[in-house]
């Protein structure tokens, strides 16, 4: 014996521009049945383009509604609702996300850009709304179009590695108010919202079985105010759009013909699609009878116009004509609009069609008052309250309540991107990195890895993909930045060779020579952006020297001043032998060569050899001696140091202080010469020898003779 369903009502309302209407559907399993039907009209323009701007006037006709039903059906606590698809926006964004070099590209990686993209979106869609408050917007769905890796189109990031990864996403958002708005209403009047669907997603569910949704439909709900615009291809609805005409400008245009009001000529124009002729009474109170035919050509224009507007958005939203078009809604009846739509589309007649209650027999059955094109969304927002409902999931963020518009299995990521965190500043960025050249060739030096987020649902770590549920307690701490890159010289090879050679009986084990930018540096050098740095082994004898800390200075010694003047001259002198042969500082080592380095102390020079020939002042004259030649001064040179007498052969001492001065002195007289010759004047040991003979240039003379320069002297016994 199979088990009996018991069958269940649900209470569904479609809250239009000009009109809310509530149904009664019985439910048993899989079956719908329309039980009951009420309409109310708003009293005043509670209502704009399907957004609810007066909540206290919508409430009002709600509860009508709602207590006329309650009187045949007991008393109705839920209610299935459906927000207006002209609400929804769709934005197109691509995000680039920055990789760690080297490192592969994981699912949660690949998540988070994707999120990232769906936030561009919000942000973007926000900005183009002047709106301050991202979260004002649900995001109620997004697809994927494209990957990209280093600007390349790519089916999976997925392990893959680059420098860039890139996601081209689609979005879809619907405004929060609209939403509240439907919530405010139904709480003044004791409902709580049992489901929650989308008008054009309503319209399909009962229009457009699951078999039909391969093909391209577009679907046109045409109320009061506005048309709206679905369309669907590979089984899902892919775009939506409004135009902001409907049945109230072909009313308005009737009001203008005929000078009717607006009551009369909603009348009328509702009488158009099923009579041959109308009766009207004007504002002036004539009373007219005329075809419909006629009536409809006073309009034509007006048509024409509605028809343009619905065809060019759908082609604007499908790119193309699409295989077929379904009109529902009350606008739809407006004479003659099918075959302008098709016309403009380029489609045939047939394919263009007004979709009511014969279309959805299977729920309205027979009932004649259920047969027009305008129960068909608030059919299907009864049938999709079952098949397809929107909840909300409340979760908490960081402490944050926030309410989730589910109209899929939501993620961490959706809770995320509603409580206005920013993903992307969740995960710490990579470090800045760096280029250095090394030996003439370029090299990467990466920054440091950011660190993803910690994300805990209800005390357990989860990812952005982890699915989430009612009351779930989310909190989430940021990530940290990846340190810029920072390298030293030691860090840019993997390994290197040592110079083995042996400097004055030691070995030595020589790293390599280390210059940045062309100045010396060491391995512990820290290495700046663009650098150029060359590391290689030691070449010369002076390098080896330098890393071996032999070299010391040769050049400060022996300190010492002239007339005021300091000066400084080597006390040593280095001495280089290279495999025991003499070598020069510049000369090339190689492997296990043999260096000997020392510095040999220099003797110290005598006071003549350092001053300086500007100081010497010495005039001298030249005379012969018995044929010799001698050179005679003439100026008188004294020497000092540390303020005393000093001879010009002195060695010098460290520190000395000389002083040198010269000073005309009297004429030479012969007696002179004798202290730079070498002469005995002692006489000769003979009897014949009477005395010495003295002579100047010939001439008799004596030891105080004067002298002048060239003057040819000769002495002599006789």
């Amino acid at each position: 014996m199979s088990d009996i369903i018991a069958p269940e009502l649900i209470f569904s309302l479609d809250i239009g521009t000009r009109s809310v209407v509530g149904l009664i559907v019985e439910t048993t399993g899989e079956q719908y049945r329309v039980l009951d039907c009420a309409i109310r009209e708003h009293d005043e323009r509670s209502m704009l383009d399907g957004q609810i701007h007066d909540i206290v006037a919508v409430a009002k006709v709600i509860q009508q509604i709602k207590e006329e039903l309650e009187g045949k059906y007991g008393k109705l606590h839920q209610v299935a609702v459906a927000a207006a698809g002209r609400s929804l926006r769709t934005r197109r964004v691509r995000v680039d996300m920055p990789l760690a070099r080297h490192a592969f590209i994981s699912r949660e990686d690949v998540v988070a850009l994707e999120f990232s993209a769906v936030q561009e979106a919000q942000a973007a869609l926000a900005q183009e709304l002047k709106d301050q408050d991202v979260t004002r917007y649900y995001c109620v769905g997004y697809s994927v179009v494209h990957y990209h890796l280093d600007g390349e189109l790519i089916g999976s990031l997925i392990d893959q590695r680059g420098d860039v990864a890139s996601a081209d996403v689609i979005a879809t958002f619907l405004p929060r108010v609209v939403v509240d708005s439907l919530i405010a209403a139904l709480k003044r009047c004791d409902l709580e919202m049992q489901a929650l669907t989308l008008e054009p997603i309503a319209a399909i569910n009962v229009l457009i079985p699951v078999t039909m949704r391969r093909l391209n439909i577009a679907l046109v709900d045409i109320g009061a105010g506005t048309s709206d615009v679905a369309l669907t291809e590979e089984g899902a609805i892919t775009a939506y759009g409004m135009v902001p005409i409907a049945g109230d400008e072909i009313t308005d245009a009737l009001m203008n013909a005929f000078l009717m009001d607006f009551p009369m000529a909603e009348e009328v124009k509702r009488l158009l699609s099923t009579e041959e002729s109308v009766t009207f009474t004007d504002i002036l109170g004539m009373e007219h009878t005329m075809s419909a035919a006629e009536v409809t050509s006073a309009i034509e224009a007006d048509i024409q116009q509605l028809a343009d507007k619905i065809a060019f958005k759908i082609l604007e939203l499908n790119g193309k004509a699409p295989q077929a078009v379904m009109l529902i809604g009350g606008g739809s009846l407006t004479p003659g609009l099918t075959g302008k739509v098709a016309q403009v589309l380029n489609i045939p007649a047939a394919r263009v069609a007004v979709r009511g209650g014969d279309a959805i027999k299977q729920y309205v059955g027979d009932n004649p008052g259920l047969s027009g094109p305008e129960f068909v969304t608030p059919v299907g927002i009864a049938v999709a309250a079952r098949r397809h409902p929107l909840r909300y999931v409340t979760v908490t963020v960081n402490d944050t309540p926030v309410r989730i518009f589910d109209l899929r299995k939501m993620t961490l990521g959706d809770a995320l991107i509603a409580s206005g965190l920013d993903i992307r500043r969740l995960y710490g960025r990579p470090g800045l990195a760096m280029t250095v050249t090394v030996n003439g060739r370029m090299k990467m030096i990466p920054g440091g890895h950011g660190t993803a987020p910690v994300i805990q649902r209800n005390g357990e770590g989860v990812s952005l993909d982890t699915p989430i549920n009612d009351g779930d307690q989310i909190t989430v701490v940021a990530g940290t930045n990846g340190e810029d890159a920072r390298v030293f010289a030691k860090d840019l090879f993997d390994e290197l060779d040592t110079l083995e050679v042996v400097c004055n009986d030691r070995p030595y084990s020589l790293g390599p020579v280390v210059h940045v930018n062309g100045a010396t540096a060491t391995l512990d050098t820290l290495i700046t952006d663009r650098a150029e740095v060359d590391i290689r082994l030691p070449r010369t004898v002076y390098e080896v020297l330098e890393l071996a800390a032999l070299k010391t200075s040769a050049e400060s010694g022996l300190r010492f001043s002239v007339n005021g003047q300091d000066y400084s001259i080597p006390s040593r002198v280095e001495v280089i032998e290279l495999n025991g042969r003499p070598a020069a500082l510049t000369d090339i080592i190689r492997q296990g060569d043999v260096l000997v380095y020392r510095l040999d102390e220099i003797p110290a020079p005598s006071i003549q050899d350092v001053i300086p020939l500007e100081e010497w002042v010495q005039e001298t004259m030249i005379v012969h001696f018995n044929g010799e030649r001698v050179v005679l001064p003439v100026a008188q040179v004294t020497i000092t140091v540390d303020g005393k007498a000093a001879n010009a052969s002195d060695p010098v001492s460290e520190g000395a202080d000389i002083i040198v001065k010269s000073s005309p002195a009297s004429t030479p007289v012969f007696s002179d010469v004798f202290r730079f010759v070498d002469v005995s004047l002692e006489k000769p040991d003979r009897e014949s020898i009477s005395g010495f003979v003295m002579l100047v240039n010939g001439e008799q003379a004596n030891f105080q003779t004067e002298l002048k320069s060239g003057d040819k002297l000769e002495l002599f016994w006789e």
